[in-house]
């Protein structure tokens, strides 16, 4: 098995079209070999993902929930704060979760790098 290395430029896309592209990468859809039980896909570089765009009201509106595992320990960040901190986390949770919810998912997602 070979890997490739894809190198995409973000700058003017949506951030779920951008992850459909990656993960249709990531998991080797695009080879003839094509497996859903193997993991055969290719290494994504991500380049200029400050310059994604987000439509609609996302911006305002999107939320990102996560729960600490204490009692009442949920927690809630907006797409605004965490765009503002990490832009990368932003696209790697879009990517998470159109990734295959299985063992495969964590060494799928070892495999994108994102520069800003």
């Amino acid at each position: 098995m070979e890997r490739k290395t894809h190198i995409i430029d973000a700058a003017g896309k949506a951030v779920g079209r951008l992850a459909v592209d990656i993960v249709f990468l990531l998991r080797g859809k695009n080879k003839s070999t094509f497996l859903p039980y193997k993991d055969e896909g290719d290494s994504v570089i991500v380049k200029n993902i400050k310059g994604m765009k987000f439509t609609g009201k996302k911006i305002e509106q999107k939320n990102y929930f996560h729960h600490t595992g204490y009692l009442g320990g949920g927690r809630e960040v907006s797409l605004k704060k965490l765009l503002a901190k990490n832009p990368g986390e932003v696209l790697r949770k879009a990517v998470l979760g159109m990734l295959p919810k299985n063992k495969l998912k964590a060494r799928m997602i070892k495999r994108l790098k994102i520069e800003l």
